[in-house]
This record gives structure tokens, C-alpha cells and sequence, in this order.
């Protein structure tokens, strides 16, 4: 355990100062609820920009796969550059070593062709519907995932959730107070300013409140990063900027997850999925994204340690892109996507999947793959089989307008957790 020093605790406090004078988020009330090592977990990751499910998971075995793609498709298994085998229509893109590990493991669910209710093409609105949880944009200001959080079961429901980033997102807006967390980008101070911090925000009650929320929240964060033994090595290894933030990000909400009194559910996403021009097939802009994906997955895992066991991740995106590549060598907005279902807690190694196929007549709107798997299913199903969250609550207050969504059969494996 690493033990913080008083330099160390009014560092953090010149950080939360810093952050709050910036306009940024701190944590709102740092008063996690009192769960066990046992207790189920989730993660969610939001994907923003729309990611080409046709690439991350090819269907190379569909006739009409090759002639839409071109020059970004994938060849099968075994060839160079080929996609990591799934099943004789699927495989993984050949970045994405460590979902094939898992889907090896039956820790992975692959699901293909799935939506949200949203038919339009817009990245705003699209995550709006996403994080809503509605039929429409706009139609809440609060997301499905805060609203759920009012009725996990034990003794204490709230703060339940944390957010990582630098704001909170939709998903995690609502009646349900929720704990947020950035890393921060502030050079060292010298000790009399640190000092000077510390004093004025002591003589503020609520400022006071928020800053030892901010000092609780950075400590976790800090110590997760100091016991992790893949973020020295990642550190050694020289990543820098956007990179390294993803990094630390995931080490954090693991540090967060797997504290016996820390919450049980963590969000954060991550951007440049709007692959327009030079896409790219195994090598490429798109490949070296789900690289680092895949890398931030598996260091969550590694870092999870035994509380992985009782963890589900969900990997998600606004939408899909278009069937067709387009003249710049990239794709554009589409319809239907793919999304990952993984961890301990997943019963995996199947993909869900009601494949329409890519034939002209199949298509949505003739460029798009058509949804046939509503995103709101899983999402209520890992409410309710895994998180505990009541079917009551999910149909009336988490999903409302949902019924044309079911649940789906044996997608966890223990349900509750």
C-alpha cells in the first residue's frame, strides 16, 4: 500500500484547486457504498464517432463482404493480415489479440448488427439516444445508467458510480449522485504555494467538502496507478498524450472497482472513431485505435485482478458506418454497428447475432447494415442479471418504451453477480 505524505495530500488539493478554478469537474460526494469483493462490477465504454463494426468484426465469410470493402477489407484467417478467427462468417480485426484471448476464454460476447432505436445519422443526437435510454434525442436529461443506480440492491444505493473524464457524461446524469475523476495535466508546485491552497480551501465549508472528495478520489487513482506492475512497465515503455491518458485512465477505474468499499460501476470513453478518409485494413489509423482498445482492455483485466471474476464490459458506439467504403479510402455515418460484451461475469464465446447479410436488397437504406438486435436488450439484461436492478424498474424508469426490446436469454453468468 502506498502511504501519502502531507506534501503528497496538499499536491492533490493545489490539483483540485487548480481543477475547480479551470471549470472542470470534482467529484460529487466521495461516499461510495459498501459493497464486497463478491459484488458484481460493470464498465462501460463509450466509443465516440461512430466505429466501423465491418472492420472490428469483418464478416468475411458473407459474399458480399470483399466487393463493398475494397481495399479496407480484411482477408480470412491465416492469410497476412488476416482477422483473428471467430466462427466461419466472423473474425476479429487482427488488433484486437486480446478479445480473442477472451472469446477463447468464453469471456467474450460478440454482438453484430445492433442498434439503438436511433435511425438518423448524427453523432450528437446518436449519442443523445445511446445515453438517454429513450426512443428519441433530446427526450431526457438524464441517462439510463444513473437511473438504474436508484435501485441497486444493499443497504446503500447511492454513489454507487463514478464517472472518468473530464466531464460527466449523459450516461451518468440523473437523480443518482455519482463520483467523477480526470487526470490531471498540473506541473509540480513549489511548497508555499501548495500550502497557501491548502489553507484558504480549509477555511470554506463547501469547498473544503469538495477538496477532500478530490484528495479521496486522486489517492485511489494514484494508488491503483503505484500497485499496478503493467503501468511501470507501460510507463517505461514511453507513452505519452492521449495514449497515456487512456492509460491511466483504466488503471484508475480499476483502482476505483476493486476497492471492497468503492463503487460498482465505472463509465469513460474515448474519441477518433470517425473514420471518414484513409481507414485503413490491418494496418492503418483504424488499427492502431483498436490496438490501444484492446491494450486498455487487457490492462483493465490485469488490473481488476479477482474482481474481474465478477465484472462485465460494455464496449458500445453510436453507430455503425456505412456497407460501403467510401472515395477517400474511409467510411462514412451508417446505421448498424458491433459492440463487445466481456469479462468474468459474461458468458461468452457466442456471438449475438441476427446476421441480415450485405447483398444490395439486405441493406439499410441501400448503404447501411440493417439492425436487427436491439442495443436496449443487453443493456437490460446486464441490468437486471447481473447488476440486480429490478425488471420493474428497468421497464418503467431505465428504458421506458422498451417492450419492443427483450431480454436476452443466458448472457450472464451468474445472474446478480
Amino acid at each position: 500500500m502506498t502511504q501519502l505524505t502531507r506534501r503528497d495530500l496538499l499536491k492533490q488539493a493545489a490539483a483540485a484547486a487548480a481543477v475547480t478554478t479551470g471549470g472542470l469537474l470534482l467529484p460529487q460526494r466521495m461516499a461510495f457504498a459498501a459493497v464486497g469483493q463478491g459484488d458484481a462490477r460493470l464498465v462501460m465504454v463509450v466509443l465516440r464517432g461512430a466505429l466501423d463494426g465491418l472492420s472490428v468484426v469483418p464478416p468475411v465469410g458473407d459474399p458480399a463482404y470483399a466487393a463493398l470493402r475494397r481495399q479496407i477489407a480484411l482477408p480470412a484467417a491465416g492469410a497476412t493480415g488476416g482477422v483473428l478467427p471467430l466462427d466461419g462468417t466472423f473474425g476479429l480485426h487482427p488488433s484486437l489479440s486480446f478479445l480473442a484471448e477472451s472469446w477463447q476464454a468464453q469471456q467474450l460476447t460478440v454482438l453484430h448488427a445492433v442498434a439503438t432505436p436511433y435511425r438518423e445519422r448524427s453523432h450528437f443526437d446518436g449519442q443523445d439516444v445511446l445515453e438517454c435510454g429513450h426512443l428519441r434525442a433530446h427526450a431526457a436529461q438524464t441517462g439510463w445508467l444513473n437511473r438504474a443506480l436508484m435501485q441497486l440492491p444493499g443497504p446503500r444505493q447511492r454513489d454507487a458510480g463514478i464517472a472518468l473524464g473530464a466531464n460527466i457524461p449523459l450516461l451518468m446524469r440523473g437523480p443518482a449522485a455519482v463520483a467523477s475523476w480526470s487526470p490531471s495535466k498540473l506541473a509540480q508546485l513549489d511548497d508555499d504555494t501548495l500550502q497557501r491552497i491548502g489553507d484558504l480551501y480549509a477555511s470554506d465549508g463547501l469547498l473544503s467538502r469538495r477538496l477532500a472528495d478530490a484528495l479521496s478520489a486522486d489517492a485511489i487513482a494514484k494508488q491503483a496507478q503505484a500497485e499496478d506492475v503493467d503501468a511501470q512497465s507501460m510507463a517505461g515503455a514511453g507513452l505519452r498524450g492521449a495514449a497515456a491518458q487512456y492509460t491511466e485512465t483504466v488503471q484508475a477505474a480499476a483502482g476505483f472497482l476493486r476497492r471492497p468499499d468503492g463503487p460498482r460501476v465505472a463509465v469513460f470513453d474515448t474519441t477518433g472513431w470517425d473514420t471518414h478518409a484513409n481507414e485503413g485494413a490491418a494496418q492503418g489509423q483504424l488499427a492502431q485505435r483498436l490496438k490501444a482498445l484492446d491494450s486498455g482492455l487487457r490492462t483493465l483485466r490485469d488490473s481488476l485482478g479477482p474482481v474481474w471474476q465478477h465484472t462485465a464490459v460494455l464496449v458500445v458506439t453510436e453507430f455503425g458506418r456505412t456497407a460501403a467504403i467510401n472515395g477517400t479510402g474511409g467510411t462514412d455515418h451508417g446505421t448498424g454497428a458491433a459492440a463487445f460484451l466481456l469479462g468474468g461475469a459474461v458468458r461468452g464465446g457466442r456471438i449475438l447475432a441476427d446476421w441480415p447479410g450485405l447483398a444490395a436488397s439486405a441493406l439499410h437504406e441501400g448503404r447501411d447494415l440493417r439492425p436487427t438486435t436491439d442495443l436496449r436488450s443487453v443493456f437490460k439484461t446486464v441490468l437486471r442479471d447481473h447488476l440486480a436492478v429490478p425488471q420493474p424498474h428497468i421497464e418503467s424508469q431505465v428504458f421506458p418504451d422498451s417492450k419492443a426490446a427483450p431480454y436476452v436469454a443466458d448472457l450472464m453468468r451468474n445472474a446478480s453477480g
